[in-house]
């Protein structure tokens, strides 16, 4: 049996509004094994950053169950969540918004420092700081610069400074390089692998790019209005796409070929609103291959292949098309 950090059990977040319950996550299992890497990927609203944040109780969960290293973070008190923290932590999406414009390099990175009590020491805290900025490439000379005064690049690495001060063992990604150029993503991409076999890391990296998360990730889940559609180790997921919605979204990735260009499919058709959504296939009023078994009733996911689950009402059709 695997050795897994994270177990991730029935997870749900809905959120009330005037038209009803919005389902923005609902019913969501995956694990991630220890010093893995597990990519979500979906379009924007599918719930992959939900999700991560319901993980680390940043948003409370409405019911599900969240095991850490075997312990249930859904139920931990807030003295035992504070202590949790110290191994969960988050990078965000946004380099500038998530950090304080009023305090410096020097002062956003030592604060979980402080906050936690690790260190007391100011000289110690000062060590601990440049320690951190010299792991993740930023020169020292910036200690006491403001976020305002660096490029997005910089301005992320302080926040991977950040998650790294509390020795974590597991981090949330949540789109950590979609707001930077191209050429520095490869940088921090480059960066958050290299922490990752020197230490041992374990991500949830969620992206709503595919290109990254294949390079990046060990395994590949596919979310579609707050559920997992489809979950495999990411070169199964390239070689062999299940679902039709899988079957899309990777149609979509440019290729530098004119000889090797992939058939674009087009989706069309009314997405199917999270308020209140039918028990029905979410994705069926989109599908080319929507049937009447497609609207009687959510299709579970299902290992149809070894280690590659997909939730799909075509499940015997798949099955023979796949042996």
């Amino acid at each position: 049996m695997a050795d897994n950090i994270l177990e991730v059990k029935d997870l749900t977040k809905y959120f009330k509004t005037p038209k009803g319950m919005l389902h923005a996550v609902d019913h969501v299992n995956f694990t991630i094994g220890r010093g893995k890497t597990l990519g979500v990927v979906g379009e924007s609203g599918c719930g992959k950053s939900t999700t991560g944040r319901c993980i680390l109780r940043l948003i409370e969960p409405t019911s599900g169950e969240v095991l850490f290293d075997g312990n249930d973070v859904a139920k931990l008190g807030k003295r035992e969540m504070r202590a949790m923290r110290k191994d969960m932590q988050i990078i965000f999406q946004d380099p500038y918004s998530s950090l304080d414009p009023r305090k410096s390099v020097n002062q956003i990175i030592a604060e979980p420092l402080i906050l936690n009590k690790i260190l007391k020491d100011k000289r110690e805290i000062e060590e601990r700081v440049f320690e951190l900025m010299d792991t993740v490439g930023l020169a020292e000379r910036l200690v006491n610069a403001y976020p305002h005064e660096l490029d997005g690049g910089r301005r992320q690495r302080i926040g991977i400074a950040r998650a790294l001060a509390m020795e974590p063992k597991f981090i949330v990604c949540d789109e950590p390089v979609s707001a930077l150029d191209v050429s520095i993503q490869a940088q921090i991409l480059n960066l958050l692998e290299k922490l990752q076999e020197e230490r041992g890391l374990t991500y949830m990296f969620i992206t709503h790019d595919l290109s990254v998360v294949n390079h990046f990730s060990d395994d590949i889940a596919v979310m579609y209005l707050g559920q997992i559609v489809e979950k495999a180790p990411a070169e199964e997921l390239f070689a062999h796409p299940l679902h039709p919605y899988t079957e899309a979204l990777l149609s979509a990735i440019p290729v530098p070929s004119l000889r090797n260009r992939r058939k674009r499919i087009t989706i069309k058709g009314e997405i199917t609103s999270p308020i209140d959504p039918p028990n029905a296939c979410r994705f069926a009023s989109r599908c080319q291959y929507a049937c009447e078994n497609c609207r009687n009733g959510v299709p579970q996911l299902v290992e149809v292949r070894p280690e590659h689950f997909v939730a799909c009402s075509r499940l015997a059709d798949i099955r023979d098309i796949n042996g």
